[in-house]
């Protein structure tokens, strides 16, 4: 029914009024249902027509955002007595919770501009106290506002008063406080509203089981998450895309795409969201197969054009080493949005092509797209892996005086690292020193590791106590001072170090490299005999080794740092795991494959000129990541262009 449709319309019988008021409203017909109401008003309808009316009208104002007319209603509600009615007076608060703009005088007048006027709170607290008669949608009502303004201690208060009161939370309360237990990631109190929800039989409901799901997911406990989800008798798409989003955010990666396949097998199409939650987490593992299978139903599902999708896409392509498969994602985007843009700058950053990383910037720019915070980040990286360092100043200065944007720690530490990387220590330092925000211990740590590249011992020694004042414990610092003394031959100073971090109880991460072959994780350490493969793996690496040597391969022993025979040291690189990974990479798949690596630390000088050597004598692609950016080597060369 149309408002036109209404006004030509003859007036109904007065005893109808408040009758087709509330179906309209019921139906969603606002804009009908406030037709009605003021042609009501306009007439000479009886009055008890209004508080039959006023709950219907006030959800009208609420829906359609009439600030004033609903304001007048209020007033209308008090003038007449309808107040007393708790319909309308619950009506009254779910206005105030809608639209927050709206707001009640403590003396009882009505603004609507807002202008010095209490909280929208303070409005709705004001409604439910001077209620005659409450219930638990009153109760309900104002929770749900505690909730959305953060106060979290009044919610839980609210709750406690309510069930004095003589009021039972019901599945709302329940899913308007679980929230509140998973920001704050409190699990024995989610847990005692877990309890509470069985024991009254509203765990079954799907809002208490999606909430349940959120706060265990956020608690850490994705196995909670899981088991209220398989105890849930109805599952909508919300619930398994709650659940797999929790698995997914948790890391439990098996867990999430082991639902992914349960939702597909039960008839649940995915949604947007569905490839959101999943597709970081490909990336995050370097899972390119995973990662091909859903970017195979995202096109499947018509979500091509998502640019949210999109992005994620972008960002997981590069994260598994096949930036070329990024471009095109890129490059079939009708209207790239920011994240799009910065995603691809950021994996030009990561492999290699710094200049198209710069290209593609500037390209943004004359797009009429304006960078962020994180676009500068990625910039900066970019000439931080290629030593661009008047093009790093450039940029980083044009951060505040172009675009507005105040450098966090993390640009001045990218900064920081252009400089370090080339060798500039001494203007690193200054650099730093001079920030005007106070730099942290993972700023210093940027330029330590500068340090130790181009084996300046004694500013290493400052800066490694710059750290250790701002975090002792710092394992990072204490191994990266180890080294540069190891390196400068420093033997004494380095075990003294070494001692001194055993008798703290600090252990270095031990290195790892892990690859994925035939669906399988392979997870190496340095000289590990575990795997089954490991004689094979060995004989493989001495027959390279042979080969490498009849093209004047020498082993650089830069990088072991032990007081030991150089023959030692030879045997030492040879255990390295990221030679173990690729070699097994190489004679476990077919001629041509390419070999896709991820290490948790900076590959070594030695493994970088091994695999060089590797790539062509093997005739292999091998993609290696390691801590700090990706490695591309082919036909004897690396995409790092031997810097990094």
């Amino acid at each position: 029914m149309s408002v036109a449709a209404t006004a030509c319309a003859p007036p109904p019988p007065p005893l109808s009024w408040a009758y087709q008021i509330r179906v309209a409203a019921s139906q969603g017909h606002f804009r009908d249902a406030v037709s009605l109401f003021l042609r009501m008003r306009a007439s000479a309808a009886p009055r008890s027509s209004v508080p039959a009316s006023l709950p219907a009208a006030l959800k009208s104002c609420a829906a359609l955002g009439l600030r004033a007319l609903g304001a007048s209603l209020h007033g209308l509600a008090i003038r007449s007595g309808a107040f007393a009615d708790r319909f309308t007076a619950n009506a009254l608060l779910n206005f105030y919770c809608k639209l927050p703009d709206t707001y009640l005088h403590p003396s009882g007048v009505i603004s609507v501009d807002g202008t010095g006027s209490p909280t929208a709170l303070e409005s709705v607290r004001k409604v439910f106290d001077e209620m005659p008669e409450r219930d638990v949608v009153s109760w309900n009502t104002l929770v749900l506002r505690c909730a959305e303004e953060g106060r979290h201690q009044e919610v839980l208060g609210l709750v406690r008063k309510m069930w004095r009161d003589g009021f039972r939370p019901d599945s709302f309360t329940l899913s308007s406080v679980l929230p509140i237990f998973a920001e704050c990631a409190d699990i024995k109190r989610g847990m005692e509203a877990h309890g509470f929800a069985i024991r009254n039989g509203i765990d079954s409901d799907v809002f208490v089981g999606s909430s349940l799901i959120y706060m265990y997911a956020n608690c850490t406990r994705t196995d909670y998450s899981v088991k209220v989800f398989d105890n849930l008798p109805v599952r909508d798409p919300i619930l398994w895309n709650s659940v797999l989003a929790g698995c997914a955010q948790n890391g439990s990666v098996v867990e999430a795409l082991g639902i992914f396949r349960q939702m597909l097998q039960s008839g649940v199409r995915p949604v947007p969201v569905t490839f959101s939650s999943l597709i970081p987490v490909c990336g995050n593992l370097a899972s390119l197969r995973f990662g091909k299978q859903l970017h195979a139903y995202v096109i499947q599902s018509g979500f091509e054009d998502n640019a949210f999708i999109s992005s994620s896409l972008i960002d997981m392509y590069c994260k598994c080493g096949e930036i070329s498969i990024s471009r095109r994602v890129f490059d079939r985007m009708p209207s790239p949005d920011i994240v799009s843009w910065t995603a691809m700058i950021m994996g030009y950053a990561l492999h290699g092509p710094a200049r198209e990383a710069l290209v593609l910037f500037e390209r943004m720019e004359s797009g009429n797209v304006k960078p962020n915070h994180i676009t500068f980040l990625a910039v900066l990286t970019a000439c931080s892996h290629a030593g661009m360092v008047d093009k790093g100043r450039k940029y980083f200065n044009s951060m505040s005086d172009q675009y507005g944007i105040v450098p966090t720690l993390e640009h001045c530490a990218a900064f920081a690292d252009i400089l370090g990387r080339v060798g500039e220590l001494d203007e690193a330092y200054n650099f730093i020193s001079k920030m005007q925000i106070k730099p942290t211990a993972s700023v210093w740590s940027t330029l330590l590791r500068a340090c130790r590249v181009h084996k300046n011992t004694s500013l290493a020694e400052d800066v490694a106590k710059k750290i250790m004042e701002l975090e002792p414990r710092s394992i990072g610092s204490h191994v990266v001072l180890s080294n540069v003394y190891s390196v400068s031959g420093r033997w004494t100073e380095a075990a003294r170090l070494r001692k001194s971090m055993r008798n703290k109880g600090m252990k270095k991460d031990p290195a790892c490299s892990w690859i994925e072959v035939r669906s399988k994780l392979h997870v190496f350490v340095a000289h590990d005999r575990s795997h089954p493969w490991y004689d094979r793996i060995i004989d493989a690496l001495n027959v390279f080794s042979e080969q490498m040597a009849h093209q004047g391969y020498v082993p650089n022993t830069e990088d072991v740092f032990q007081d030991i025979e150089e023959e030692q040291k030879r045997y030492v690189l040879c255990g390295h795991s990221e030679k173990l990974a690729i070699v097994f990479g190489i004679i476990s798949t077919p001629p041509g494959t390419t070999v896709r690596v991820m290490k948790n630390l900076r590959v070594c000088i030695d493994c970088h000129t091994v695999t060089k050597f590797i790539s062509k004598l093997a005739e292999r692609e091998i993609v290696v990541r390691d801590a700090n950016r990706f490695h591309h080597f082919k036909d004897g060369n690396c995409s790092c262009r031997d810097f990094w």
